[in-house]
């Protein structure tokens, strides 16, 4: 079901279902135990890192980051080095940050503004839009042919001001893949949210250790007890599996009436529905996007592989009516108060690597609380190709008959 005004009730239902349920649903299915080979396998890591993360969309930045024309930033959130710019059409379009002459960078700084791109090496020119204008001593190449020679394009796609990047030139387009979920993230008015702040956190482990951890709430009462857990009832958790690996999930507050005092007066997105800007929900685009939205205010969290045990996680913020020369006075506190609850979810994920990495840990046996852990990597098996997985790592199949089809 979509969280609109039509579905108010079906949804109080389906909280008050999980709240007083005994067991999971008859007709859920058993989970096989996830392998730890998935975290740790050589050979495994390889085939994910190559079928899947080079395959996927991605989320790379904001287009505040691109404020004029011929503005540019460089990302390697998407895995490759690649440059993000807004030509002087206005058009916001991803290179390659690879000249292709020998190879060398365009750009060597994070971000800045040009009329062109420039390798520093030998001197071959570009524009914005990626074609060979100039090359030094022309005379001494045979046969060169401009056209042939223009920077290689990435896929690159947006949701309203957030930019996602796609090395997969056969890709779906993004909005066709995340399909139902697309429609209800309209109502978050993303073409007018506007980037409020943006932190990196490295952390040593597998990168899908930490998002195991965003994809369930059966945790917050341990690691969150003084914190989300005093407001949030983590028994009427209700989900929604997509296909293509896409989930949700809506956690209640505790108590009906609930309002984060920390919000109270900043600017609200009046175009949110009255189920998610009174519950919490959260979303996850597969593989690594993780929005759980507010009405005044969206965390974006990215996860980030950097190795085999080794990954980032960045956080951005957006927000409507947001001026960064006068900040509201809350956003301050707010985003402290983030950063504590995000170091919560961090703490234990180094240990947990080691834990993997040791003869003490068999597999992980998931419960219904955490099917969308189990979603995940049944995309990803599917995105290597079933058949290609090592028997050792491969997950079963069993949930296709609990997602929802459009």
């Amino acid at each position: 079901m979509e969280l609109n005004h039509d579905t108010i009730e079906q949804v109080r239902e389906s909280i008050d279902f999980e709240r007083g349920r005994k067991a999971p649903p008859p007709d859920f299915p058993a989970m096989p135990d996830i392998p730890g080979a998935r975290y740790t396998d050589p050979a495994f890591l390889s085939l994910e890192d190559e079928r899947m993360w080079k395959r996927s969309w991605r989320y790379v930045g904001h287009t505040d980051q691109l404020p004029e024309n011929g503005s540019w930033f460089l990302t390697r959130d998407a895995g490759s080095p690649i440059i993000v710019t807004r030509t002087m059409e206005g058009e916001i379009k991803a290179f390659y940050n690879t000249c292709q002459h020998r190879g060398a960078p365009l750009v060597e700084g994070e971000s800045g503004k040009a009329r062109g791109f420039v390798c520093g090496y030998h001197g071959w020119s570009y524009t914005l839009d990626g074609k060979l204008v100039a090359v030094r001593d022309k005379r001494d190449f045979v046969d060169l042919d401009f056209s042939c020679r223009s920077l290689v394009e990435v896929r690159c796609e947006r949701l309203g001001t957030l930019i996602f990047l796609n090395e997969n030139p056969d890709a779906m387009p993004l909005r066709e893949e995340i399909g139902p979920m697309a429609r209800e993230l309209d109502q978050y008015d993303l073409d007018n949210l506007r980037l409020v702040d943006s932190k990196r956190y490295d952390v040593d482990c597998n990168v899908k250790i930490l998002l195991d951890a965003f994809l369930e709430v059966y945790h917050i009462s341990s690691i969150h007890e003084k914190t989300v857990n005093r407001f949030l009832d983590h028994r009427g958790m209700i989900v929604t599996l997509y296909p293509n690996g896409h989930s949700r999930m809506m956690t209640p507050n505790r108590r009906p009436d609930w309002v984060d005092p920390g919000t109270i007066g900043m600017p609200k997105i009046e175009s949110i529905t009255p189920v998610p800007a009174n519950n919490n929900v959260s979303y996850h685009i597969f593989p690594n996007f993780v929005m759980p939205p507010s009405d005044s205010g969206i965390p974006v969290l990215q996860f980030i592989p950097r190795g085999p045990r080794k990954c980032e996680v960045v956080s951005n913020w957006l927000a409507p009516g947001h001026d960064a020369d006068d900040p509201h006075p809350l956003w301050e506190t707010r985003i402290k108060n983030w950063t504590h609850i995000l170091y919560e979810d961090l703490q234990y994920a180094p240990q947990i690597q080691e834990s993997l990495e040791s003869g003490g840990f068999r597999g992980m046996p998931l419960n219904y609380q955490e099917r969308r852990i189990y979603h995940w990597h049944e995309e990803l098996d599917r995105r290597i190709g079933l058949n290609a997985v090592p028997e050792n790592a491969r997950v079963a199949q069993v949930l296709s008959d609990q997602v929802m089809r459009d």
